[in-house]
């Protein structure tokens, strides 16, 4: 069955098979809801540091700043030169390449200090850099011009340190300034994004609860076993939907959705088959999925798809694990004549799309395809 049901998934309209996609590169990805509301107390370069972003960053500002200063010396466009502009550049990144690399090796210290403090020995530390390289350099020129150190006074070696440890204030000043303006740029981002994932919640949970509400109404009459059973789970869906909508194991989220799909199977009997075909299992504790993913899907499959054919139907859901990437597909048969008329369903699967591309970005990919009967919901994104 399942092997049939896959096939359907490799036709002409989709790049490569579900089961051999290609593996893609580790993303940066977004932080939980929990992490962006609590305030941050590091430095953008404390916790930025050894990123990519982070690295580039300093690449181009060192590199704008040293034009500046060149131009500064040189006090005109006419009188710069080419050899100024380089020495200017290379000093300021060879200091803020050293510095990002020392304040990664040192983040863990910086991160048990308060903001001030932190500040205040990045301060220091970019100050020491300046004068050892300083230094260094004093050293190196002279023993390059004369081959020798039997004339090195402490005049010739701390030549240009008043000067350059100017720059370094003024480099210092530059930096940390950035780093505040950049720091209060991602606490506004995450003040969105929370608000974002909440309006969402408010907008998943009447969707969520009228209808499961209105399984176990149908059943109190007819079978209150069954619908004393589904009370059951019932209150545990009830409980997961009004907690905060933040990172579950995936694990977790499956068990949710198996209850979620025993109300179903209780209210609609023989009509509603299920087969699940989980891969990699073991893995499933430590990846993780924003909670109410899965159920939203599977319910749209059973109004949409199961509810409008009266004969035996079968969804068919498949999650597996491929290096760093989590494939979900769903499957479900659906009418050619109702396909038009899938009213809602575009709410439930929007919503599911935004809150993975709010966690995790441009990983997510989110693809439907309708034909021969068969409709197939694709979500695939990267958890790390």
């Amino acid at each position: 069955m399942w092997s049939c049901r896959l096939n359907k998934i490799k036709s002409s309209r989709t790049e490569s098979s579900i089961a051999n996609s290609r593996s893609v590169a580790a993303v940066k990805r977004h932080q939980s809801l929990r992490s962006s509301t609590q305030v941050e107390t590091h430095a953008y370069f404390f916790s930025k540091s050894g990123s990519w972003q982070h690295l580039i960053e300093l690449f181009v500002a060192g590199n704008l700043l040293g034009l500046v200063l060149a131009l500064a010396q040189a006090q005109s466009w006419q009188a710069l030169t080419l050899s100024s502009v380089l020495q200017h550049v290379l000093f300021i990144n060879w200091i803020l390449l050293a510095f990002a690399a020392f304040t990664d090796l040192l983040k863990a210290r910086f991160r048990k200090l308060g903001i001030k403090a932190a500040m205040f020995a990045g301060f220091v530390l970019l100050q020491v850099l300046v004068l050892s390289t300083t230094l260094i350099l004093n050293f190196l020129t002279f023993f390059g011009t004369y081959l020798s150190l039997d004339a090195l006074q402490l005049e010739g070696l701390f030549d240009g340190v008043v000067l350059n440890l100017s720059y370094g204030v003024l480099l210092g000043a530059f930096c940390f300034r950035y780093s505040y303006l950049r720091q209060q740029s991602e606490r506004q981002q995450n003040s969105e994004l929370n608000s974002r994932i909440q309006a969402m919640q408010a907008r998943i949970h009447p969707h969520f609860l009228f209808n499961s509400l209105n399984s176990v109404i149908s059943l109190i009459a007819i079978d209150p076993d069954k619908a004393e059973n589904m009370l059951l789970n019932l209150s545990r869906l009830f409980r997961a939907s009004f907690q905060e909508l933040k990172l579950v194991s995936l694990k977790e989220e499956i068990e949710l959705s198996q209850r979620y799909l025993e109300i179903e199977q209780m209210r609609l009997g023989d009509r509603l088959k299920v087969e699940w075909k989980l891969e990699a299992k073991e893995r499933y504790s430590q990846v993780q999925i924003p909670l109410l993913t899965l159920q939203p899907l599977l319910e749209n499959s059973i109004f949409h798809g199961v509810e409008k054919i009266l004969t035996k139907s079968t969804i068919n859901i498949l999650i597996e694990i491929l290096q760093n990437q989590i494939n979900i597909v769903i499957t479900n048969p659906y009418t050619q004549d109702k396909i038009n008329l899938r009213e809602g369903s575009g709410i439930a699967i929007e919503n599911v799309k935004q809150r993975l591309e709010a966690y995790y970005g441009q990983s997510v990919t989110f693809q439907t395809y309708a034909g021969e009967g068969m409709y197939t919901t694709v979500v695939q994104y990267q958890y790390k």
